[in-house]
């Protein structure tokens, strides 16, 4: 956020800071989802990358359009596994995986 936003906000009674902050999270719960929207948006980019709709990833794993849709929009319901394994199925090798997972942590 840029400064003088960040000095409007506080200046009108807003109280700035991370989500972090705002849900109370651990550091740990924190990196968790994180890791979750890195992965998910990793997802939706190969699936793009690869011109697929998303009724196409799901019938190539085994499920549905709504749930593909859930999985790229890192809903609560969604498990790494799931993410991971989706990954995996649509061609993303390991070391492709980790490259996307460590770029997020720079």
């Amino acid at each position: 956020m840029k400064k003088d936003k960040k000095v409007a906000l506080e200046k009108a009674g807003w109280r700035v800071g991370s989500v972090r902050d705002f849900l109370g999270l651990s550091k740990a719960e924190e990196a968790l989802v994180e890791l979750k929207l890195t992965l998910s948006r990793s997802l939706r980019e190969r699936r793009a990358r690869r011109r697929l709709s998303q009724h196409q990833l799901a019938k190539l794993l085994g499920s549905s359009q709504s749930r593909v849709a859930k999985m790229e929009a890192g809903d609560p319901t969604v498990t790494i596994d799931l993410l991971v394994r989706s990954l995996l199925a649509m061609g993303t090798t390991q070391r492709e995986l980790a490259q996307a997972i460590a770029a997020k942590s720079r």
